[in-house]
């Protein structure tokens, strides 16, 4: 037995985490190391991908997983013209595309890419616009293993088991979400549902009605709502471990803020950030980094654990009891930062990728990366010292993690990538415009 037991350690050690249940994984933190990636892979050629399924409908939510299924959203048009318009520009037009739809939740085999089953949660007209960019399935679904959530907006949250039965569904009013100053323009909600021992967390900031909201996962039960007052945002919310509890971090333009989350009471805020906010907050080594890029603010602010009450810095302070330091101009738009190895990664929507010290904001490097002129609306990743960029036209970067820049590889997967990846085992999910890529090496 003993001898057994030797000879199993090396293969258990290979694998990275199994489960990847949320947008980012677990606490939004991207990364996974023991993986062990194939080297090269193209979405063009095949190489190095383990399968590669074309999934119906469009969609900007990402795969999670948990043991052997894996989890995907979409929305399916009766238009077959329907698509979206990836690349940088600031126009802030919805689409035309008000046709019927099927908002779909679909459960596939992680290993062969094989659809175990499919279930229509809404259909119907969608009740609202979206940007041009957008899709109506934005939201990354979030599973435990015993459920699996799917945020639809102003279509509904959806509770099913992991062999798809319906559980619940819940109508959480119209999620009338766009520009703060122009409140004709509608672009479509983004924020992804979370898991936390058995409650389903949900944050919600419109141009009506803004709140955060916990709910049973078994029943759908109504367990606490805070009010909140906010301009509309599309950050997910992000379960902290903090002094002795645990605390939600929500980003959002009047106040960043820390909730309890047994009972949804404040615990503290902070202002000063930008009047757009999309990107997820992201908690490591003590500090909670909460970044967004609309100008003029587009702040990066390093929050301590433990913070009380409000904390807001003045003026022309960079610093304070619960602030470890902020950067200003410097947040992205919307790629969720990303914490690796004692260092903060900042990618920028028109290429731009940054490092900084988390414990004290030193600036490492701030270097433009090469891209077809897309740009990147997807959070990046990283694995066993790898750090990896999905771009709007179909292009990963790979960088070498660390204090300097460093270009490692890229790799053409052949249509859009709006959504951040996934890591599961030995393998990187990629979810593209038409397809779901798995990068993994062949089986010995």
């Amino acid at each position: 037995m003993k001898c057994l037991t030797l000879l199993l350690i090396p293969l258990l050690l290979v694998a990275g985490p199994v489960n990847w249940p949320t947008f980012r994984g677990v606490g939004a933190k991207g990364f996974a190391d023991n993986v062990d990636l194939p080297e090269q892979f193209e979405g063009t050629t095949g190489k190095g991908i383990r399968f590669k399924v074309r999934i119906p409908g469009l969609a900007h939510s990402s795969p999670v997983v948990w043991g052997e299924k894996l989890f995907l959203t979409t929305a399916i048009s009766q238009n077959p013209k329907a698509n979206f318009k990836p690349s940088l520009y600031g126009s802030g037009d919805a689409s035309t595309d008000r046709s019927e739809h099927k908002w779909k939740v679909i459960c596939l085999s992680k290993n062969t890419g094989k659809i175990l089953w499919e279930r229509t949660a809404c259909q119907g007209n969608p009740i609202d616009k979206r940007h041009i960019k957008s899709t109506y399935a934005n939201s990354t679904p979030a599973t435990d293993g015993r459920h699996v959530i799917a945020f639809f907006g102003s279509q509904g949250l959806y509770a099913y088991n992991t062999e798809g039965v319906l559980l619940w569904q819940k109508d959480l009013g119209r999620m009338d979400i766009g520009a703060y100053d122009l409140p004709g323009y509608e672009w479509g909600s983004a924020s992804s549902p979370i898991l936390h021992e058995g409650k389903v967390i949900v944050q919600c900031d419109t141009q009506g009605k803004d709140f955060l909201m916990a709910m049973d996962a078994e029943t759908g039960k109504t367990l606490w709502y805070t009010s909140r007052n906010e301009l509309p945002s599309w950050s997910s919310p992000t379960v902290i471990n903090a002094e002795n509890h645990r605390e939600i971090v929500t980003n959002g333009s009047n106040f960043i803020m820390g909730y309890d989350v047994e009972t949804g009471k404040e615990n503290w805020r902070l202002g000063g950030s930008s009047k757009i906010t999309a990107p997820t907050p992201v908690n490591a080594d003590g500090i909670t980094i909460v970044a967004s890029g609309r100008a003029p603010e587009s702040p990066i602010f390093a929050i301590r654990n433990g913070s009380k009450g409000n904390i807001t810095l003045e003026q022309k302070e960079n610093r304070n009891h619960s602030v470890a330091w902020r950067h200003n101009r410097r947040g992205p738009y919307m790629p969720t930062p990303l914490i690796y190895r004692g260092i903060v990664y900042i990618l920028h929507n028109e290429g731009i990728f940054a490092a900084y010290d988390l414990k004290n904001g030193t600036e490492h490097f701030i270097k433009r990366i090469p891209h077809k002129g897309h740009g990147f609306s997807a959070s990046p990743v990283a694995a066993d010292g790898q750090i990896f960029l999905p771009g709007e036209d179909g292009t990963i970067l790979k960088m070498k993690a660390g204090k300097h820049y460093h270009l490692l590889s890229t790799h053409e997967m052949g249509e859009p990538l709006m959504a951040s990846p996934a890591i599961s085992g030995n393998t990187l999910f990629l979810r593209g415009r038409d397809h779901l890529f798995a990068v993994r090496k062949p089986s010995p």
